[in-house]
């Protein structure tokens, strides 16, 4: 009865895993196509923005020229250390109004910023995109247009890779339904499309880090991909051939142990026969 349970229990938590890893295939998948689809209109904000004229007078509603306004700085909040808090700050237009800005990272303005601090916040369509503080320094907004274009290529890369690795791995067992070798094969598939998500990540980092250009990503991404996708190629061959398969020995008592024992002596049967007068001497003493 406890193996029948054991049986049923571990099926049970294949299915369980199958199911999961199917979810987070069509996930990724739904996310990285929508994210590859903003990629051109995020290419054509930036392009616009980086074209824009300087207004010539204060805009009196949502204009496309850029205007520099310049704020006091009330107050200001990196919130280090809290989930989903974005860094932001509250500025002081001449009149005392306030704008409330939020930013993607805290570096390198916003984790500087001190109360009554003097800066320059530049107003696109109606938003602060880019604040710029007394020593020349400047950082984009949440609104800004810069550097969408390489978010949107590096999250489609990551969510792409992890969703069709996913979705091949998962679907995988299904075809061969308790074929060990084919499970394995299949989560070697599985989890070398993480590491092709997290490359496209780093990837992302890297290029964000040192204000590399957009092409960078595929350029950097592309070979690393090409690794992994080797590594991965060989890895399922190797699991498909067996390699991975648990070689521990079998326990006393299953069958060809008793050959096993006698086969360091290289007597078989007649060396046991030898030794059993010198049991018995042991015994007696």
């Amino acid at each position: 009865m406890g193996k029948v349970r054991g049986t049923v229990g571990s099926a049970g938590n294949k299915a369980i895993r199958t199911v999961s890893w199917l979810l987070i295939a069509v996930v990724a998948l739904v996310l990285g196509v929508a994210t590859a689809f903003e990629i051109r209109g995020a290419l054509e904000r930036e392009r616009e923005f980086r074209a824009a004229p300087t207004c010539a007078s204060v805009p009196v509603k949502a204009s496309g020229c850029l205007w520099p306004q310049e704020f006091t700085v009330r107050k200001a909040d990196t919130h280090r250390g809290e989930r989903n808090a974005s860094p932001e700050a509250e500025l002081l237009l001449p009149s005392g109004q306030p704008w409330k800005v939020t930013f993607p990272r805290t570096d390198p303005v916003v984790s500087e910023m001190e109360p009554d601090d003097k800066v320059v916040g530049l107003i696109w369509h109606g938003q602060v995109v880019e604040v710029r503080d007394a020593d020349g320094q400047r950082q984009q907004t949440s609104s800004g247009p810069v550097g969408r274009p390489e978010d949107r290529l590096g999250g489609a890369l990551a969510c792409m890779s992890i969703g069709l690795t996913a979705l091949v791995g998962g679907l995988w067992p299904l075809f061969a339904p308790g074929k060990r070798r084919h499970a394995t094969a299949a989560a070697v598939v599985r989890w070398h499309g993480v590491g092709m998500g997290g490359a496209a990540i780093l990837t992302l980092w890297a290029q964000a880090a040192n204000d590399w250009p957009l092409w960078a990503i595929p350029a950097i991404w592309g070979p690393l991909a090409l690794l992994i996708l080797a590594s991965m190629v060989a890895f399922a061959i190797a699991a498909l051939r067996g390699d991975f398969d648990d070689d521990a020995p079998r326990p006393a008592g299953t069958p060809g142990t008793a050959a096993a024992v006698d086969r360091p002596t290289g007597r078989g049967s007649k060396g046991a026969r030898e030794r059993s007068p010198l049991i018995r001497d042991d015994v007696g003493l």
